[in-house]
Formats: C-alpha cells, structure tokens, sequence
C-alpha cells in the first residue's frame, strides 16, 4: 500500500545507508525513484566515510553526511547523526539496516515521515511504515523495497552520471581486486593473482587487447600480477593500474571497455551501472543477490557441489580455509569469457 504524501510538503529528504561503495551503488536506483517522486526536494545521504565517493557517480545526491560507524566512537558519531538530523529539519528519512536500533535512532530525529525495515514491534510503533526485509533478492530491489509505501516509480538498476562512451574493440578490463578491509576481516571473495595472471596471459595468446585495473587496495595484487605475467611486453596488455583517480574515473574505463571482468567487488556494480558487459567472479557469497538477472551480467563459478554454499554472510562471517569454491580454472574462466 502507497501512503499518499504530499509531494509539496517533501522539501528534504534524508536517506541513511552504511556500508562500502558497493552498497551505495547498489542503493543508487531507491535514491533516483525518490528523486523521480520528489523532483524538487534534496536528498542528503548519510553514509560511512570510506563511500564518500559515490558522489562522483551521480547528481541525486545534493549533500553527504559523514558518520563513522566502524570507529571506536560510534555512539558519538550516531549522536552526531541525531543532531544533524534535527538540524536539519528534513521532511522524509529512509534508512536501510536491520538493527533493531534503526526505528529508535528515526524517531528521535523527530522527522515527520520515517521509513525502514520491519524489526519487531517497536518499528511497527516507532515507524510510518516499518517494509518487510526480503534478503533473498537482488539487492538493489531489496534496498529499493523500502520506498514502495512512498511512491510506484521502480527503478530497476544502478545508473551513474556518464557522457556516451565509445567502446574499444576486442578490449577486455581486469580489474581483479577486493576491498582491503574484506581481506582483513578474513572475507576472500576472488582467486589468487596468480590465476588472475594466467587469465591475463592466455587471453593475450588468443588476441585480445587486455587492460589491467585497480586501485590502492589492490596494489599487492597488481605486483604480483606484473611478476607472474610471463607476456608482459606483449603490445596487446595495457597495465593501467593507478591510472584512475577517482569513481567517475573507473566508470569511464569500464565503459569503454568491450568486456569487463572482476571480482566480487564494487566495480562489478559500476559495470552493470555503465551497461558494459560485466564477467564476475563468484566463490563463497550469493550471486543471485548481488548482480541483476540478466545476460550482459556472467557469474563465473566453481561447480564444486559445495552443500553450503553460499556461506559468505548467510552462514559464517568469515570464508573458510579451503576456499574449494575459488579453485577455478583460468582455462574455465577464459572459456566462459569467450563465449
């Protein structure tokens, strides 16, 4: 059911979404429907500092609000949150998250129309409308989810705001990388760079133009790519490694691309988002829930038979040691991106 809201009173609008870039790119289509609905109002977005960039992506957003949910002062940084949220005097907030707080932290903000995930009954109260949480979708239509009592504008995917992009035949971009705190936090989500290596070496052997990419994060990776490749002088391999700047910077290279492979990552959502035909790498966590139903969008996977796969997030926190569901072949990995 749609709750009919005045678009007149709709002046500002704050939206709450943690976690990494991915996640925000992956938010991008519940912000442009907002913006669809409420063409004149502001949106502020409320994010963790290490996604600030998602502004270079588009023009939805007319203000981030910085708060540090990961440091040791996160109840300071929520109160911040509070604060700046009063201060503000928004007419409309959205937040994502299941934490039973959400409902608690969108009332004392004391906007008038609160929106976000049913988490038992005190949402129910606390809430204009607490949205049932469905996990077992695509992401963006999970996220999306939460304005349907708003408006029945959908928008489907993640669009960024690019010029036309020509594509460069026969090229295919690498970008083999996974964020540096996934590592850390013992989440690995791509194959070795050893294989990624034989991947760039063997799709040299049959031709094709082959662009590396990546950025600080992937800087250990990348080195031991360039140590492995044996074909590095190969006219055909572009090494562009730290070359992009910045998110907008990426979703140019990407969109010129002809094809465009990558890890389970952030890039992989620019991808979708600049149309360019993306090949993923999936071991351990859910394609189906992280990249759209489509044909110009390839999970590339290991048919290990693994009885918990996926487990990433759905049953542990953490990737187990024997990482069986990443042992795929280059040769396979090659062969699917061919086709």
């Amino acid at each position: 059911m749609i709750i009919i809201i005045n678009m007149d009173d709709i002046k500002k609008i704050l939206v709450i979404n943690f976690g990494g870039i991915g996640d925000e790119i992956l938010f991008l289509p519940t912000l442009i429907s907002l913006k669809k609905e409420f063409p004149d109002a502001k949106i502020t977005l409320a994010l963790e500092p290490r996604s600030k960039g998602i502004k270079d992506l588009t023009d939805i957003i007319d203000e981030v609000l910085l708060i540090d949910v990961k440091s040791k002062r996160k109840y300071l940084e929520l109160l911040k949150l509070i604060f700046e949220a009063q201060k503000g005097r928004f007419d409309l907030v959205v937040s994502s998250g299941a934490n039973k707080f959400i409902s608690i932290l969108l009332f004392l903000t004391g906007i008038k129309f609160c929106y976000g995930y049913n988490t038992g009954r005190l949402s129910e109260i606390l809430l204009t409308k607490a949205v049932t949480l469905d996990k077992n979708q695509y992401a963006c239509d999970m996220y999306h989810d939460l304005i349907t009592p708003i408006t029945g504008i959908k928008t489907t995917l993640p669009e960024v705001k690019l010029e036309p992009t020509p594509k460069e035949p026969n090229t295919i971009l690498i970008h083999p990388g996974v964020s540096r705190l996934s590592v850390q936090m013992g989440m690995i989500k791509t194959i070795p760079a050893e294989k990624w290596a034989k991947v760039i070496d063997l799709l040299l052997e049959r031709g094709k133009k082959v662009i590396l990419a990546g950025g600080p994060d992937d800087k250990e990776c990348i080195e031991t790519i360039r140590t492995t490749l044996p074909n590095k002088e190969n006219e055909n391999f572009v090494d562009y490694y730290g070359k992009t700047k910045s998110l907008i910077d990426l979703a140019k290279l990407i969109a010129s691309a002809e094809k465009f492979v990558c890890s389970d990552s952030a890039p992989l959502h620019i991808g979708v988002a600049v149309k360019t035909k993306t090949y993923v790498i999936f071991g351990p966590t859910d394609d189906k829930k992280l990249i759209p139903q489509s044909p110009d969008v390839i999970a590339i996977k290991h048919s290990d038979n693994c009885s918990l796969k996926p487990c990433l997030w759905e049953r542990r926190q953490t990737t187990c040691e024997q990482l069986v569901c990443l042992d795929i072949k280059p040769e396979k990995i090659v062969e699917i991106i061919l086709l």
